[in-house]
């Protein structure tokens, strides 16, 4: 899958179109991912002899065809690509502006 837990994505489809927000769970075999503030839902839980009733807002998953990738270098949408150095691993980029994904994150976490 090509979004990763922390990154940046903007929501493409839906009610949520729009908004943007940070990865917080990748679901692979399904397909989707939960993306901080966006897809809020509400569970009600029934009252019972020990504890009060209660609503707790959760974020539901999204299918991951309907986020796109936030380019940290070049703050735009865009695809992901890959490129295979001689020596390391392979690596995400942005297809836009060609910087890696993955470097531009890892400046921004140091910086903090």
């Amino acid at each position: 899958m090509k979004i990763k837990v922390k990154d940046k994505v903007l929501v493409t489809a839906g009610k949520y179109k729009g908004k943007t927000g940070v990865v917080m769970r990748v679901l692979e075999k399904q397909g989707k991912v939960t993306v901080e503030k966006v897809n809020i839902r509400t569970r009600h839980i029934k009252k019972t002899a020990t504890h009060a009733g209660q609503r707790l807002q959760y974020e539901a998953p999204l299918a991951v065809s309907n986020v796109k990738l936030i380019c940290p270098s070049c703050n735009k949408t865009t695809r992901v690509g890959y490129k295979m150095p001689d020596k390391g691993k392979k690596y995400r980029i942005c297809k836009k502006c060609s910087e890696s994904v993955e470097q531009a994150k890892s400046k921004v976490e140091k910086k903090k």
